[in-house]
């Protein structure tokens, strides 16, 4: 398995730039004492210490800024790539979930790329799983900039226009102050939404960048001392914050659905302690359920009253999907107290995090495909798919992701892993450990130099208008205009070598109102009168 692991001490990162200047200056001494053949270590001693300077204060890089001449190793691991792409493909360290190729592309259209590939495609066009979309031979002119889908007015709360590609929710906390305000100064001229994550909205989060605050099981930001959540304090925090352009409340996590979030002690620092109303130095453990409500007809209750003190702001919910009776109860109870919420966003359960254990990781939760599937379809057979929106949240990272998911039902897309690529994330997979070697993650300031927040936020823009941009043309061949437009039957699976079929084959969408006029297939309509009893 190869990879490259980086020390973390200033010692050792800054060791080999040390041992140029060394061996520059003893060049130089004995040059001048003995004889001009200590030139040939003089010399690249010399060239390498300048190297160094270069990369200790150039703003572009952040591995260069925080570990000088030893960080080019990267680099020159990227030039070698297409001798060892085919390795690191099968092979990617430590099993992590995105393939060298991956972190390439998007570093690529970060910095301004046009992500085009010579030779054609490396993937196996017949094996299992292979995806590919149908496309006009009458295409249309690629649409240019944003699509924007409104959120809140069917419930008239004050709408929003969602971009279709967002940051998906990352707390400060388990991300760096500096990751954190190149995340939403990104957002700010990108013009798109910054999800907050659970861990309240911190003062890098005050960029100017349209936020969607997430409240989890913690209340971070509106909490009691003993953790319940404060109505006075959420309110104030609407009032003063006017980025706040939407609420999300947390159900469950993709990664670890069930499980509250942990924030090791050794990251929570006296600022984060302030930012979230907890202890400095202690472990932060999320309960993995609220304590503000209870079931099916709270959630709904909750929704109501949060948008109401808000000040009338798009309210609603996030939730990786679990068993279908208790979606389908949450329906129940929506259609019962006439109250719906304004979003859904669903989080596949391939999703990441920084912590948690890898059996959640691997085995819990419905992946984004199907769960994405039973809420729209859900929705649809409901009755109420009009009044909902819903993002999908879960390796959403290039234009044919976003096209995807609209077939599959989904209004908006969110995206963290591939936006913390954009900020210079290595992927260690060190995010617990506060090491991070690329100051994404990591609280240590002698790490956090290394994100230059201007180029970052420049970058993580330039990311998601070059992967909209990427949409915008796939939706062109696809012969449409507008994205509302991407029909389920123009996407295609391939599920033996063999065989493939389309996605609305895959995920038959219900009937509209089939549920409640019990039309829909038998397997629905037994979940459909188990909710009830959940409902009440």
């Amino acid at each position: 398995m190869m990879s490259f692991q980086f020390h973390r001490s200033a010692p050792s990162r800054f060791g080999p730039w040390a041992t140029c200047l060394v061996g520059m200056l003893a060049g130089i001494v004995l040059v001048v004492l003995l004889s001009w053949w200590w030139l040939f270590l003089a010399v690249p001693a010399t060239v390498l210490w300048v190297i160094g300077v270069i990369d200790y204060l150039q703003p572009h890089h952040s591995i260069r800024r925080i570990y000088p001449v030893i960080g080019r190793m990267r680099w020159l691991a990227e030039d070698l790539r297409p001798k060892i792409r085919q390795y690191f493909v099968e092979s990617d360290t430590d099993g992590a979930p995105y393939t060298l190729d991956t972190r390439a592309d998007v570093y690529d259209r970060a910095k301004g790329g046009e992500g085009i590939e010579s030779f054609g495609t490396e993937l196996d066009v017949y094996a299992q799983g292979y995806e590919w979309f149908l496309h006009s031979i009458y295409p249309k002119v690629p649409a240019e900039g944003q699509h924007r889908v409104r959120i809140g007015e069917a419930s008239g709360a004050i709408p929003y226009d969602m971009a279709l590609m967002n940051i998906s929710a990352m707390s400060f906390g388990s991300l760096s102050g500096p990751a954190i305000t190149a995340l939403n100064e990104g957002a700010r001229r990108g013009g798109f939404a910054h999800d907050t994550g659970e861990g309240a909205v911190s003062p890098y989060h005050r960029q100017g960048g349209d936020l969607v605050w997430e409240i989890g099981t913690a209340y971070f930001g509106c909490r009691t001392p003993d953790g319940k959540f404060d109505a006075d304090q959420f309110v104030d925090e609407c009032r003063q914050t006017d980025a706040i352009k939407m609420i999300s409340i947390k159900l469950s996590q993709g990664a670890k659905p069930g499980l509250g979030g942990v924030l090791p002690g050794s990251k929570v620092t006296q600022e984060i302690a302030d930012t979230r109303g907890v202890p400095v130095g202690e472990t932060v453990v999320s309960p993995g359920h609220h304590s503000a409500f209870d079931g099916p007809d709270g959630l709904v209750e909750f929704v109501a009253r949060l948008r109401e003190i808000s000040g009338n702001r798009p309210t609603g919910f996030k939730l990786c999907v679990g068993q279908r009776t208790e979606f389908l109860s949450a329906i129940r109870a929506m259609i019962s107290a006439d109250v719906y919420p304004d979003f859904i966003i669903v989080d596949g359960s391939e999703g990441g995090t920084g912590a948690a254990p890898l059996e959640f990781e691997d085995h819990a939760g419905v992946p984004l495909d199907d769960g994405l599937a039973t809420v729209h379809s859900a929705l649809v057979g409901a009755g109420i798919r009009g009044r909902i929106r819903i993002g999908a949240s879960g390796k959403v990272g290039s234009g044919f992701d976003i096209a995807r998911r609209l077939a599959q039902g989904a209004d908006y897309t969110n995206s963290a892993r591939t936006m913390m690529f954009a900020l210079g994330c290595i992927q260690a997979q060190e995010c617990h450990t506060n090491k991070c070697p690329s100051g994404v993650t990591s609280h240590n300031p002698m790490v956090t130099r290394g994100i230059d927040v201007e180029d970052k936020a420049q970058r993580v823009c330039t990311y998601q208008r070059s992967t909209v941009n990427n949409f915008n043309t796939i939706l062109g061949v696809l012969g449409h205009t507008s994205a509302c437009d991407v029909r389920p039957d123009q996407f295609m699976r391939r599920i033996s070598q063999t065989e493939s079929v389309r996605y609305d084959e895959l995920w038959p969408v219900l009937p509209e109102g089939s549920l409640l006029d019990g039309s829909a297939p038998e397997a629905w309509m037994d979940d459909w009168k188990a909710a009830g009893g959940i409902a009440g």
